[in-house]
């Protein structure tokens, strides 16, 4: 099932990437460029949830796409997160909050599934509220402006942000404390 419509779905948040960074490039004004990129992070960042309810629907589920939504929205986010250091709308030190946290659970769930025991590292609500708290602030950082003429979106994505370090923080300490008994089985 390497073909289906979700799983190209998928494949597009993998592909939005260097077009999200390329339209900080473009010969327009600021406004325009962070309005496209907004815009694009969003429709991009929808279908996570889109590929996954299609897959479901249209039962085209498959371990490659179980595989390849995460690393899609890892490379989407982290990408984001370092477009937004660059351009001085993030700290540094929530893009290796993020981003460490990133490589340390990936790199745990690869090993807690190579010995069997991927079930005590599944996906737990704390991780799904950092990922829509990263999903909300990033736009926001990115558009860098006012809304509706009353909500800073530089503002309100900071405090989104950090908000998203702090449970990036708390659901990496989860995941390590409920992997922690085969670890210390494992390494004796």
């Amino acid at each position: 099932m390497f073909w289906t419509i979700p799983t190209i779905m998928t494949w597009t948040r993998i592909v939005a990437i260097p077009l999200i960074v390329g339209v900080f490039y473009l010969p327009l004004d600021e406004a325009n460029r962070n309005l496209i990129a907004t815009v694009m992070f969003i429709v991009f960042a929808a279908t996570d949830w889109l590929d996954g309810f299609l897959a479901r629907r249209l039962n085209q589920t498959s371990s490659f796409g179980a595989f390849l939504d995460p690393v899609a929205d890892k490379f989407l986010v982290c990408a984001s997160v370092l477009v937004l250091v660059h351009l001085q709308r993030a700290d540094v030190f929530v893009a290796l909050i993020i981003i460490g946290r990133e490589i340390a659970i990936s790199a745990l769930r690869e090993w807690m599934a190579q010995i069997g025991a991927s079930r005590s590292v599944a996906v737990h609500m704390v991780g799904k509220l950092k990922t829509v708290a990263q999903m909300v602030a990033i736009p926001f950082l990115l558009f860098h402006g006012t809304l509706f003429d009353r909500i800073d979106t530089q503002l309100f994505g900071t405090w989104l942000i950090w908000i998203s370090a702090v449970l990036t923080v708390w659901s990496m300490v989860y995941y390590l404390r409920k992997a922690l008994p085969e670890i210390r089985a494992r390494t004796k």
